[in-house]
């Protein structure tokens, strides 16, 4: 299949952009072919796509797994688009012979995407998404104009924990303030994290309803040339932004502004450029002016404390919420908008490895995400060792069971995908006896 023959479909198809193979990785085709082999848990991600929808129960839908989109993305960026089956062991073997560098997940469409052809020649348009989990994307390069420690892809300890405010402030959001409970939060396998929220009422918001999530998120507006970087709009902030807000100003405090020398000589005028009191800043850039101390992270501590002192005495509300914008500047998640509005756009699976890394795209457990280390996730070349060296295998053990896959998957499958189905369950039960309530009381009459 040629690259043009596998894209073509739909122009309104939206897909991350695939990354190309890197060339320290030469040996990925024949490690992710024993990755696929061995180590991806096929058989929980089929479940978790199933939605409980794979058993006996009167009310399964048993066409429901087969209208799943995948696409795979193969050695030299060639797209197998619309890819779907019926059932899990048809996906399994699809991946295991194609051995895919890439695994994107789409919508649960109307029909199989396999046979969308077939429906559009009818004339009738009935090809489209009706269900899809509501996702986030955030890309440690969207911070490129607020970290000094790393530039594009590249990531370390020290930019990381911008990610991690991401994970807290989304996370709770979504739990406290739209009630959602099934959420899966994976690290991308290079620059950034994809959450993935899972309750039935999210899967079935349509693209307005998702655009009006997507914008109760919407603090951040600038860009490399803005002073102002945010829109805290109104006297005071939104209960939301002020729970935000409490955990932005730790961790900009204790990490950012220090592991970033945010308040350092070369770079303490981006910060007053953001003041809107010049008198303020002119004092401010008085003391600093060849004020310098030997421990740098002691210039930027102190240099803060009299930013915020200075702010505080003039009794200014327009000076107060400036503290305010410079923290939401350099700390509040940058989400990218459009793959959360939009049902049709693809997001990479859960358990792929990046052909630039070799990391594995594993779960984070929000409770934990402090403790996350994206240099430390399980690596194709790893895993493979940690097989070989791991011995004979107990009866009974999943291979992943020897390897550092093992914690992560665990979490997968305890923590996010037994409380879904089990949820999925109980709603499939409740609305099939409701039915059959319904059909009793119409026979009644």
């Amino acid at each position: 299949m040629t690259k043009e023959e596998a894209g073509n479909g739909r122009d309104d198809m939206l897909i991350d952009d695939p990354e190309p193979q890197d060339k320290e990785l030469e040996a990925f085709p024949e490690r992710i072919k024993l990755y696929y082999g061995w180590l991806f848990p096929h058989a929980d991600m089929s479940k978790w796509m199933a939605y409980g929808n794979d058993g006996k129960h009167p009310a399964c839908d048993q066409s429901y797994f087969g209208r799943r989109e995948y696409s795979f993305t193969l050695e030299n960026d060639i797209y197998m688009r619309f890819q779907s089956y019926k059932t899990a062991l048809e996906l399994e073997k699809a991946i295991k012979d194609h051995c895919p560098f890439k695994i994107d997940i789409g919508p649960v469409y109307s029909v199989d995407p396999a046979k969308r052809h077939a429906y559009s020649q009818s004339g009738d348009n009935i090809f489209t998404p009706v269900e899809k989990e509501l996702v986030f994307d955030i890309d440690i390069s969207d911070y490129n104009d607020v970290r000094y420690c790393c530039s594009g892809a590249d990531v370390c300890l020290d930019c990381w924990p911008l990610m991690t405010i991401a994970i807290k402030v989304i996370d709770t959001a979504l739990r406290d303030d739209f009630g959602f409970n099934h959420i899966l939060w994976v690290y991308s396998g290079r620059r950034g994290v994809h959450c993935w929220v899972c309750d039935t009422k999210a899967r079935r918001l349509n693209n307005e309803q998702r655009s009006a999530v997507a914008e109760y998120f919407r603090v951040y507006k600038g860009n490399s040339n803005s002073k102002s970087k945010v829109s805290l709009v109104g006297s005071a902030l939104h209960p939301f932004l002020v729970r935000s807000y409490n955990v932005l100003s730790d961790y900009f405090e204790r990490k950012i502004l220090c592991s970033q020398q945010l308040l350092s000589d070369e770079r303490y005028e981006s910060i007053l450029d953001m003041i809107s009191d010049e008198s303020v800043a002119s004092e401010l850039r008085g003391k600093w002016q060849g004020n310098r101390r030997s421990n740098a992270n002691d210039i930027n501590i102190v240099r803060w404390e009299q930013l915020k002192h200075l702010c505080g005495r003039k009794k200014t509300p327009g000076l107060r919420r400036c503290v305010e914008e410079i923290v939401f500047s350099y700390t509040y998640p940058r989400i990218d908008m459009e793959v959360s509005k939009h049902m049709n756009h693809l997001l990479k699976s859960p358990f792929c490895v990046h052909p630039k890394t070799g990391r594995v795209c594993v779960p984070i457990n929000p409770n934990l995400c402090d403790e996350f280390d994206p240099t430390n996730v399980p690596t194709l070349s790893k895993l493979l060792r940690e097989i070989n060296t791991g011995g004979l295998q107990a009866e009974g053990e999943k291979v992943w069971d020897r390897t550092s896959m093992g914690k992560p998957i665990r979490y997968f499958k305890d923590s996010f995908l037994q409380p879904l189905l089990k949820s999925c369950k109980e709603e499939m039960e409740a609305s099939y006896n409701a039915k059959v309530q319904q059909s009793k009381n119409s026979l009644g009459w």
